[in-house]
């Protein structure tokens, strides 16, 4: 394979998905919201794809204030993740208590 090959595999091979602290996440938000700096430079010196330091820096904004009308900010992204398990813990509640329910009375009955 010749190197223009090589590096169009390297470009194209998969990046190991890693994980990130809030506060590493939050400190190169400031890098780009609060230091002046891009984030394709910001991205470049941490090893970072410019993708996701857009979401971080999105999600940021919409955390401060300066979203669009309607953008969820990630506390109430939480709240909403919460309240959709517990809506589908209570329906599987529903459901056994339905059938205790019904086989008790068929017992009884």
């Amino acid at each position: 394979m010749d190197t223009l090959g090589k590096a169009y595999m390297g470009v194209m091979a998969k990046r190991k998905r890693r994980a990130f602290t809030p506060e590493f996440k939050a400190e190169t938000v400031r890098l780009v919201l609060d230091g002046g700096k891009g984030i394709p430079e910001v991205a470049r010196d941490l090893d970072l794809t410019e993708s996701a330091l857009r979401l971080w820096v999105h999600q940021a904004k919409v955390d401060r204030g300066q979203g669009k009308p309607g953008e969820l900010t990630t506390v109430e992204r939480e709240e909403l993740q919460r309240l959709r398990r517990e809506v589908k813990d209570l329906r599987i509640e529903r459901e056994i208590l339905k059938k205790a329910a019904a086989f008790f009375a068929k017992e009884n009955g």
